[in-house]
């Protein structure tokens, strides 16, 4: 997103009034910045970036990184989670720099609290933490201590309760979890109690800062920012959830139909500390008790639904996700974003064309320079003119991104699509007159949406295909759709799911590769300062491409038997018709001019969702099915050529079949 000046006048200026202005909005930024005497600048492209002509300001790296105090506290949550008769304490570690301390300035806190600081790993090289032979912190993960510490800024790394060096229990996004980072707000506040060591009594408080807290993290750690907004806590000032959950039930369910084969459980197993994991049975069985397989609503998926308590949340938030997001799916951030323009929520957005990729791996260099502004902005109250750029970034093509001034834009008006009869079984059309009649489909377990995008044009028995004409113009859909569908089944249990398609050639990310669209290079950049025992330096990406003849952009899923509550199931009777509404996930796409855009409906999406108990044959009833798609420019932007020809029966070429997703959210076996 390009930065934009805000005195346009210097452009007109001569040259050397020009460079005077430079220099001085430089010295003033230096002035301004939370130190006075300048060190060696950190290496990195945009380490030793100043002030520009425009005059705002920016924190500059005048801080020492080497000389940096490293630290660990163990603020106390209130909650005694493991049942031992004292109260949890989780471990916080901490660097910041030296010398505002010295002369008496407070800094702000960039904050990421995380489960996976000894499991799993951080970022795309796995990093965690280590200590030095005393417990004192040697590496913070990824990049954030090296590149904000050296501008003033604290960076603070919290494991949850049950990991690594805390006591108490993990409980997958519930009370626990949530606290365990609210309490170190509360502590940098003056509000909770912090001590020196996991036992001892000896205090310890947080007057270096002045409380200001930034969280960021990606998934579970931005999930946790989630969590923690949602309370309404004070001094939180912004949060970045990057590829973050909004409600763990549908991280696990789409109404009602399992995405994964093990439920919270099993996450917890995988990144609980051994002392947790001998001491913490009695939780890993609530989350059994409180998550059946069945799908249904429970008080534990309530604790863990962030969306509703959007209106207490104060802080400003940065949404990233990546729209081919296949493990947090993209209905996270779509609600998360709807619910928080709801509250009137300071809100910015970049949605690239990656899976689950953090942004430092698919636009680095503009990622930091904006994340350095966002922080400086809402954190040191800069005026950088950040809070008055285009609301949205989006990945149109492989590092080709365009802004909105708003998101979804204003002109996205909910449309009505309705499928109808084709030529052949299974191959109908799409357009806005109801349609006639039935189509029949067999759920076949083996397959996924890709086969059945493969052959859109071919009759086969395991999907129905619906697609327009040729698009007259691009067509742009901008939003969350809906897609409510009539069907019979033949058996007791059914599961149902529904895709939108852009038939058409064309080069995008390769979300389905391991990498889910990036490349892994040998070189590395550096961004910030170094230490011997914590590098600044990362391996480089590029993105990783596919040329596809039809890319799949939107996506929803539902078990039959929850056609009368999106929160309890029942059985199906047999030849008995039921209507259900299938949620499908937030996307901004833009079809081509030339391409044809696609709804199908199926049964199981292989490796997406599991399969029923059953194998149900389902009839559709066209007349009773429509699709509800937000278009920029609405019905009118739907314009088809009059004449076309009917595409051969062919099999499409697209990205590999989804593969098996372990529900880690970010860790890199998701």
């Amino acid at each position: 997103m390009p930065i934009r000046a805000r005195h346009p006048r210097l452009a007109t200026l001569p040259m050397w009034r020009t460079l005077l202005a430079a220099a001085l909005a430089a010295l003033l930024a230096t002035l301004l910045s939370p130190g006075g005497a300048a060190h060696s600048a950190p290496r990195g492209p945009v380490a030793g970036s100043a002030a520009g002509a425009a005059g705002a300001t920016e924190s500059r790296p005048v801080y020492s990184y080497a000389d940096a105090i490293r630290e660990s506290v163990w603020v106390d949550t209130r909650i005694d989670g493991d049942a031992d008769g004292k109260t949890d304490r989780v471990a916080v570690d901490i660097v910041r720099p030296r010398e505002p301390a010295a002369k008496g300035r407070k800094i702000p806190v960039i904050m990421d609290a995380s489960p996976y600081y000894s499991c799993c790993g951080r970022g795309n090289e796995s990093q965690k933490k280590t200590y030095d032979a005393n417990g004192n912190p040697v590496q913070f993960p990824l990049y954030y201590d090296n590149y904000f510490v050296p501008r003033g800024y604290a960076f603070v790394a919290v494991d949850l309760a049950g990991t690594n060096r805390s006591y108490g229990c993990v409980d997958i996004g519930g009370r626990s979890d949530v606290q365990s980072a609210k309490a170190v707000v509360d502590w940098l506040n003056g509000r909770a109690r912090g001590y020196t060591s996991r036992t001892g009594e000896e205090r310890t408080d947080a007057r270096w800062t002045n409380g200001r807290t930034g969280m960021i993290g990606k998934s579970y750690d931005g999930t946790i920012a989630n969590g923690v907004a949602a309370t309404g806590v004070e001094g939180l000032e912004t949060i970045v959830p990057i590829g973050a959950i909004s409600s763990w039930y549908d991280y696990y369910f789409a109404k009602g139909a399992p995405l994964f084969n093990s439920g919270p459980d099993g996450l917890a197993r995988g990144v609980e500390s051994p002392e947790a994991a001998a001491r913490c049975g009695h939780v890993k069985q609530r989350l059994i008790q409180g998550a059946p397989r069945t799908g249904d609503w429970t008080p534990l998926w309530t604790e863990r639904d962030h969306v509703p308590d959007a209106r207490k949340v104060k802080a400003s938030v940065f949404v990233v996700h990546g729209q081919q997001d296949l493990n947090v799916r993209t209905k996270h951030f779509g609600q998360w974003w709807d619910a928080l323009a709801d509250a009137g929520v300071q809100r910015k957005i970049w949605l690239s064309q990656a899976g689950h990729v953090d942004p430092f791996d698919f636009r680095r260099a503009e990622w930091v320079r904006t994340l350095h502004r966002w922080f400086d902005h809402e954190l040191l109250g800069h005026r950088n003119g950040i809070d008055r750029e285009p609301m949205a970034d989006i990945e149109r093509a492989p590092d080709r991104w365009t802004t909105d001034r708003t998101w979804p834009p204003r002109a996205a008006h909910t449309t009505a699509l309705r499928p109808a009869k084709g030529s052949a079984p299974g191959v109908g059309v799409l357009g806005t007159r109801p349609g006639k009649g039935t189509e029949t489909f067999t759920d076949d377990r083996r397959l996924s949406e890709t086969d059945w995008a493969a052959t859109i044009d071919s009759s086969t028995s395991a999907k129905a295909g619906f697609t327009t004409r040729p698009l007259a113009r691009d067509l742009r859909v901008s939003g969350s759709s809906q897609v409510k569908v009539t069907v019979t089944p033949t058996t007791r249990t059914a599961h149902l799911s529904a895709v939108l398609v852009d038939l058409g050639p064309d080069t995008i990310r390769d979300y389905a590769h391991d990498d889910e669209g990036i490349n892994t290079l040998p070189d590395r950049s550096c961004w910030g300062s170094s230490t011997p025992g914590d590098s600044s330096c990362f391996k480089n990406t590029e993105a990783r491409t596919a040329a596809v003849d039809y890319t799949i952009f939107s996506r929803g899923w539902a078990d039959l038997g929850n056609h009368a509550s999106d929160q309890e199931g029942e059985p199906l009777t047999p030849g008995k018709p039921y209507t259900i509404t299938l949620d499908l996930a937030a996307s901004d796409h833009v079809v081509p001019k030339g391409h044809r855009l696609a709804l199908i409906v199926g049964g199981t999406d292989r490796n997406l969702i599991t399969a029923p108990a059953d194998t149900p044959t389902l009839t559709v009833d066209l007349a009773r099915t429509v699709a509800r798609v937000p278009l920029v420019g609405g019905t009118k932007a739907l314009a088809t050529t009059p004449h076309s020809t009917i595409p051969r029966e062919s099999r499409l070429e697209g990205v590999a079949k989804p593969r098996p997703i372990t529900p880690i959210p970010g860790g890199r076996t998701s």
